[in-house]
């Protein structure tokens, strides 16, 4: 196994290297079609990967993941599976490619919204609209007996 390289973004701008050793890969039966090989070669792939624990990360990004991440972590732990591939090297492939888009997202900073104000045009159009349909009830009520 080598290590796994993430381009760089927002959040690690040099891009990441994760080391081979801190990557842990199972193999599995797959589920699904496949033939008489899908009982016998172990094709689905699970790799973990421990947030808490890696060098890789440095405090800020580490912090980042972890909150980002959180509802997917177990004990700090990040996994992912692919199974959707017959051959094991290409699920393996996969695999990284699902974890790699993870962790460049749970790294990237959060963007804070910033509030907008209405604009003039749109308050128009909504006190007109509102106008146009206090005017269409006002047509239906009975006249006033004054």
């Amino acid at each position: 196994m080598e290590d796994l390289r993430i381009d760089p973004g927002p959040g690690c701008p040099e891009g990441l290297v994760l080391p081979a050793g801190e990557l842990v890969e199972r193999f599995s039966h797959s589920s699904g079609p496949g033939g008489q090989g899908v009982n016998t070669s172990d094709s689905r792939v699970q790799l973990s990967f421990d947030v808490a624990r890696t060098r890789a990360l440095d405090d800020r990004q580490r912090q980042r993941a972890l909150a980002a991440l959180k509802d997917r972590l177990v004990d700090g732990v990040l996994m992912v599976s692919a199974q959707e591939n017959r051959s094991q090297y290409a699920n393996r492939r996969a695999a990284r490619e699902r974890l790699s888009a993870l962790l460049r997202a749970g790294i990237a900073p959060t963007v804070a919204r910033r509030a907008t104000k209405r604009t003039k045009a749109s308050t128009l159009r909504r006190l007109h609209a509102k106008r146009m349909r206090s005017d269409l009830k006002a047509q239906r009520r009975r006249p006033s007996a004054d």
